[in-house]
């Protein structure tokens, strides 16, 4: 009974939690794999082509997009890079008018992935995308653990 129990917080802690709070503590956490590091040049890349500037915080926001991804997976998916470009999208305003909606850059959320799998975090499946694997369930679901008993 008491197992039970502690499985389902443990499964239901990633929805309890608060999303910005996960993110920053799975960031942290993501920076002790090897595998995933910025590539070359990230710090210069817009995240979408409607914004003016990359982000501020460039030292982080590689880890941060990454924990973010691994969160939507886990959350969405299976989820290819289509879905998760409309998932970081914006609004792109030229000039007076409406606003028109717009997908973020795919080439940040691609890299992000391959890294993602290399640290074998999450896996690819036939055409429907990728899911997180198990490896990834627990560090996302031990990081939501420990952010809640916090």
């Amino acid at each position: 009974m008491h197992h039970t129990i502690l499985k389902l917080i443990l499964f239901m802690s990633i929805f309890i939690v608060e999303p910005e709070k996960l993110i920053r503590t799975l960031a942290e956490k993501l920076k002790e794999f090897p595998e995933i590091n910025p590539p070359e040049g990230s710090q210069f890349w817009k995240t979408a082509f409607f914004k003016e500037l990359a982000p501020i915080d460039h030292e982080n926001f590689w880890y941060i997009r990454c924990a973010s991804l691994l969160r939507k997976i886990k959350k969405f998916g299976p989820i290819g890079v289509t879905k998760l470009r409309k998932h970081y999208g914006g609004k792109n305003k030229h000039g007076p008018g409406r606003h028109h909606s717009a997908k973020g850059s795919g080439k940040i959320i691609r890299v992000a992935l391959q890294q993602l799998e290399a640290a074998n975090l999450i896996v690819k499946q036939d055409r429907d995308g990728r899911i997180v694997s198990p490896e990834g369930t627990s560090l996302i679901e031990r990081t939501a653990y420990g952010t809640t008993r916090k």
